[in-house]
């Protein structure tokens, strides 16, 4: 018994001298990566600042004489106050378009117009949700029989319309490609009692209302933008008879995850004590949790970015005009507000708990949601210049739900993600480069998506001819394992055990403040109060100070106005330009080093408090993960028997499908032109045509499941489906229109096409289609045509 005990000691210790040495581990790379990173940007930062301060001696030196000096001195000193006084006058234009929004109820800001279609105030489940139809503009024409497209924006903070909030965006693919195209908007105040729950079941409705409007089109693609991310996947989970092929753009779905030594906002709520802040925050809002505080959140994540360069940016580019900053403004400047029980379980279920991909987050009461019910193929659009939804968090959550990427194909489910290498988080939703290139071919592989066999994929996009507009791409499509997802964060997520204590500090936070202060706080606040606590808001007061309304801006205007018919710009060359834009980046400099100190200071001081031993103990509840079948369970799961069973049944189309399936599995990589051609085919073509979209789904599924469990039996079995030469000439010509001329083929390709030749006893050179190679092929192009 003493032995034993011993034994158990032993381990105990064992346990937590290896808990320690991780903890230890984490820190030293978390350190040594800040620093690393902090001496890279010092480097850069010097290297530039040597190379400034040179022009501005040889500026210098090219002037002269004194006089000459004194001269440059006096043209810059007229040219800075003009241009101070044109940006006063911007931001007086960014107060009254902030007075006058709010005024008007904080409309979404698409420059489309748009009817309103339904109102979620009005259903049984009231909520502030609207579902937005968009009016094509002038000389583009929508058809109601190609597949609607719907949009969510993010509501978190700001309103809605960033994904139509200029021509070149994700409305204006849809739109220039001849979908129609609706979107989903919210006022800024909640409904009494909104739950995230009646917003899902509004969205639902509004999805039930585009398929009614059109029911001759396939379901509708829905696309998430960031926080409208995991809503798409939310309600695809709980309504996965409703919806096409999601999109799923810098949408935060696995919240522990990011790498080592960045991404410091995943830290925020074990520094600021989980759930707590939005608890205190809408207690003083009278219930009502205000969206400012999580812009503010936003703003301080980069500073030197939000506080300082973007002003200076309109100050020193103010005779450019200032329509691209109101415009901006406009939108992040709208801030909207949430119910506490919205707040609290965004918080509770995703920034701290991240129930939503460990499968323990539920709707309400009986409602448990489910990543993996989703049955439409899924895009996810992620980035490595995203500090705020970094790559490992927009695709960790496929890794967490399924147990590989087998089980992705025994489910029917089709993946593709594509992570670009350095847009920002906003310019997923904004960039017009970014919808000119990525949504245009997301645009594109979503007419072709469902033709893919089910899988993981990758997407790349290749630049190959003209420029600007004109630029066209090739696309394709690469078989990847979740390995390769891993790979993509450079990580182990050695780290995210540190999160759970986090998770169960805030559940035991929240309960004694539910228990002890809340009351009191409660007690103490008025609906005047809490409308006062919002307005003065520090993001709010600078744009009401700025105002017209305020009556020391009231020469603004004609002054502006005087400085603009008067406007003495400086040359170019004046060095004290060029001392100002040194200026300039050397304040920018400083701010971004307060922030690198600040997330080295947020993630050692985490790290030391949460990778402690203590702390894993104490969140080893909350650390567990989604409970996986084994992998050598998984080829006797009931769907892999059944389609196995099936393997020597079937005909001319369970052959054809289950060809292409092979062919793939033998060149790992799919192209958009041959997967445009399977298209066509699967869905323009005896017998295809015929066949219902949600049949031609699960015979691709079950083709999949035969070749992929059971290739060689599949292979051997064609002949059992194909009775007739004619018929295996037919599918042989079919397939190979597809693939490609034998030259696109892979060496691998090719032996498979050879073989199946040989085992449906259709000799390799012999004529197809009655003499004519490739007839058949050369109808099918006509068909497409006219198609």
């Amino acid at each position: 018994m003493q032995d034993r005990l011993f034994e158990q000691r032993l381990q105990d210790a064992e346990q937590w001298n290896e808990a320690a040495a991780r903890q230890h581990r984490l820190c030293q790379t978390a350190f040594k990566r800040h620093a690393r990173r902090l001496q890279q940007t010092s480097e850069q930062s010097g290297a530039a600042a040597e190379a400034a301060w040179k022009g501005l001696f040889a500026s210098l030196a090219q002037l002269g004489t004194p006089d000459a000096l004194l001269q440059a001195g006096a043209d810059y000193a007229t040219d800075a106050g003009q241009r101070a006084l044109l940006t006063l006058d911007t931001l007086r234009k960014r107060g009254d378009i902030f007075i006058s929004h709010e005024a008007a109820g904080a409309p979404p800001v698409l420059v489309y117009d748009y009817e309103t279609v339904m109102d979620g105030a009005d259903l049984a489940r009231p909520c502030n949700y609207m579902l937005l139809q968009i009016t094509p503009p002038a000389g583009v024409e929508v058809f109601d029989w190609k597949r609607p497209y719907v949009i969510i924006d993010p509501r978190a903070g700001h309103g809605s319309g960033i994904g139509g909030f200029k021509p070149d965006s994700q409305v204006g693919v849809a739109l220039k490609d001849g979908h129609p195209v609706y979107f989903v908007a919210f006022r800024p105040m909640p409904e009494p009692g909104q739950t995230l729950a009646d917003v899902t079941d509004a969205e639902a409705e509004f999805l039930r209302e585009v398929h009614r409007r059109h029911a001759e089109a396939p379901r509708p693609v829905v696309v998430g933008n960031c926080q409208g991310g995991w809503a798409t996947a939310i309600l695809a989970a709980t309504n996965p008879d409703l919806t096409g092929p999601i999109v799923l753009n810098g949408a935060p779905m696995a919240y522990w995850s990011g790498r080592l030594g960045q991404d410091p906002m995943r830290y925020s709520g074990g520094i600021l004590g989980g759930v707590l802040p939005a608890l205190v925050s809408s207690d003083l809002g009278n219930g009502v949790f205000d969206g400012a505080d999580l812009v503010m959140n936003f703003e301080t994540l980069n500073p030197g970015r939000t506080w300082f360069r973007k002003y200076y940016d309109l100050f020193a580019t103010i005779d450019d005009g200032d329509t691209r900053f109101l415009e901006f403004e406009k939108w992040w400047g709208g801030f909207y507000l949430m119910n506490e029980a919205e707040i609290r379980w965004i918080v509770e279920n995703l920034f701290v708990g991240n129930k939503l991909s460990r499968n323990e987050a539920r709707l309400e009461t009986g409602r448990p949601i489910d990543p993996k019910a989703i049955r439409a193929p899924v895009i996810v659009f992620a980035s490595h210049g995203d500090n705020i939804t970094p790559p490992q968090q927009a695709l960790n959550w496929i890794v967490d739900t399924y147990s590989d990427e087998r089980e992705i194909e025994i489910c029917g489910q089709r993946i593709v993600y594509m992570v670009h290498e350095q847009v920002g988080h906003l310019g997923i939703f904004v960039s017009s480069s970014v919808a000119r290139r990525e949504h245009t071919q997301m645009a594109s592989t979503l007419k072709t998506i469902e033709a893919l066999p089910p899988g993981l994929y990758e997407m790349t996009i290749e630049d190959i001819v003209g420029k600007g507009h004109e630029k066209r791409f090739t696309v394709s499509f690469h078989k990847r394992r979740f390995s390769d997802i891993e790979a993509v964060g450079n990580d182990d997520r050695d780290e995210e055990f540190a999160f759970a204590a986090v998770a169960r500090l805030s559940e035991n936070i929240a309960e004694a403040y539910d228990t002890t202060l809340r009351p009191l706080v409660q007690a103490g606040v008025t609906a005047r109060s809490a409308e006062v606590t919002r307005a003065l808001h520090p993001l709010r007061l600078q744009r009401r100070l700025l105002a017209s309304a305020n009556p020391l801006m009231a020469g603004s205007r004609s002054m502006a106005d005087q400085t603009r018919a008067s406007r003495r710009p400086a040359d170019p060359h004046n060095p004290f330009l060029t001392l100002e834009r040194l200026w300039a980046d050397t304040v920018e400099e400083g701010w971004n080093l307060v922030r690198d100190l600040r997330a080295m200071a947020t993630e050692m001081t985490f790290l030391s408090l949460y990778a402690s031993p203590m702390a894993a103990w104490f969140g080893a509840d909350h650390a567990r993960k989604r409970a996986h079948k084994p992998q050598t369970e998984l080829r006797n799961l009931r769907e892999v028997l059944a389609a196995l069973d099936h393997t020597e049944t079937g005909g001319y189309a369970e052959a054809v499908v289950r060809m292409l399936v092979l062919m793939a599995d033998s060149r790992g990589t799919v192209r958009n032109d041959r997967l445009q051609r399977s298209t066509e085919v699967l869905s323009t073509h005896a017998p295809f045509e015929a066949i219902d979209p949600t049949a031609r789904a699960r015979l691709i599924h079950e083709q999949t499941l035969i070749a992929h469990f059971e290739p060689e039996r599949g292979l051997l079995a064609l002949p059992d489906l194909l009775k007739t030469p004619q018929e295996r000439a037919r599918a042989l010509e079919t397939v190979e229109y597809i693939v490609g001329a034998p030259e696109e083929m892979e060496p691998r390709t090719r032996q498979l096409v050879a073989r199946m030749h040989e085992i449906l006893s259709i000799p390799a050179d012999a004529p197809l289609s009655g003499g004519k190679r490739n007839t058949g092929a050369s109808r099918t192009k006509k068909a497409s045509r006219t198609s």
